[in-house]
């Protein structure tokens, strides 16, 4: 078993939502980081740490869905 699969569905679920959209107003956090970096605006390293930090629970998300679509196939 592994760290993903310990980490429970509501959990994951809620803890991507609020760190990935904090701050709520004016945008969230993560979607003007993603527009600087697309932009080629990213250049502060603290940009850089608020795009990985406020990116790490989305992307843990996705890699628990991958996880268990995988090990529901097969």
């Amino acid at each position: 078993m592994t760290l993903l699969d310990k980490i429970d569905w509501p959990t994951a679920i809620i803890v991507a939502l609020l760190l990935g959209l904090a701050p709520f107003f004016p945008e969230p956090h993560l979607w003007e980081k993603l527009k600087m970096l697309f932009a080629g605006d990213l250049r502060r390293a603290l940009d850089w740490f608020d795009l990985l930090m406020h990116g790490a629970p989305i992307a843990l998300l996705v890699l628990k869905a991958m996880r268990a679509l995988r090990l529901r196939q097969g």
